[in-house]
């Protein structure tokens, strides 16, 4: 049921996730990639040279301008928002702003195009769940930390994003799903996370640093697997009105043990060392899937080691690092 001869706008397009979903699609479909270039996973590949790749540098607070760039669209997938605990923690307000809003404006857009549209897809994130989220549910209770602190204007913002794309649905009939996703890493990764920070110290042979005690437990899924989540839910007729975690819940391990098996997989002659929390951070996140697997016929193919082995030999060829 793959997609194909579709106009796929992707918000974000020159990000992590986006271009990994372009490359999937350009081969069929024509895909226009909004973004602001903020963080930049495009350069370096060659599927800006694709004839059926355009990007677009612009900004989700620009209504206007995505209202012209959504006409004739088939299928839009917004991926575009602040993310990153640093980025996070420096910037609130912006965080609020472009994720909220830039939500906002992509659905208000897109019911400019509801003659073409076949299906909207939003990224939300598994950080709705708050700091404990073990075999998380959609439907179970999402939980939000503390006014005041500003690790979670994030979770705040891409929450009522989600709720907004499903207000979109129910009172508008935009054809929107959201999707929820637990700590996708691959190559072409940019920006931060621990297992991007973890190769690059390791293939430096520098130590590998862990913020705080190294026992908070993530559940890690690759970005082959996010996107093949994505492709369903825009594919799938029973996606509609819905929000599907999509993660790997094989894939869970404690920080420690991940900074452990990358020093292992690299040959790093670092050591692990240990620094201070300086902010509030997420505890335990694993998901479940079933909901995906059930209406969606989705599941995790690459396993962690398997993963990290290929993220490390990209990670190793763009940073010109010797093979040990």
């Amino acid at each position: 049921m793959a997609l194909s001869g579709k106009r796929v706008v992707i918000t974000g397009g020159a990000g992590f996730i986006g271009t990994t979903l372009a490359r999937r699609l350009v081969a069929e479909n024509r895909i226009v990639a909004l973004d602001n270039l903020h963080r930049d996973a495009l350069s370096g590949t060659d599927l800006a040279e694709h004839p059926n790749f355009e990007l677009v540098q612009g900004d989700v607070l620009d209504l206007e301008g995505l209202r012209e760039l959504v006409t004739g669209a088939t299928h839009i997938v917004h991926c575009a928002g602040i993310a990153g605990v640093d980025t996070v923690l420096e910037s609130p307000v912006r965080t609020m702003r472009v994720n909220v809003i830039g939500t906002y404006n992509v659905l208000e857009a897109a019911l400019s195009a509801t003659a073409t549209l076949e299906r909207l897809v939003d990224f939300s994130t598994s950080e709705v769940f708050g700091q404990h989220a073990f075999n998380v549910q959609e439907a179970h209770v999402t939980t939000i930390g503390s006014v005041g602190e500003a690790r979670w204007t994030y979770a705040v913002s891409k929450l009522a994003g989600e709720h907004m794309a499903h207000a979109y649905h129910s009172e508008l009939g935009l054809p929107t799903v959201s999707v929820r996703p637990f700590n996708v890493y691959g190559p072409g990764q940019i920006g931060g996370g621990a297992i991007r920070a973890f190769i690059e110290a390791a293939l430096a042979g520098r130590d590998l640093t862990i913020h705080g005690d190294g026992s908070q437990i993530r559940a890690w899924c690759f970005v082959d697997d996010m996107v093949d989540g994505t492709l369903l839910a825009l594919e799938h007729e029973d996606a509609v009105g819905e929000s599907f975690n999509i993660g790997n819940a094989r894939s869970t391990v404690t920080i420690h043990e991940l900074a452990q098996r990358i020093r292992r997989l690299t040959g790093c002659p670092g050591d692990i060392v240990f620094q201070p929390l300086h902010y509030m951070d997420v505890e335990l996140r694993i998901p479940n899937v079933e909901k995906a697997r059930r209406l969606l016929g989705f599941e995790a193919q690459v396993e962690l080691d398997e993963g990290l082995t290929r993220t490390i030999a990209w990670s190793r060829e763009r940073l010109g690092a010797p093979t040990p």
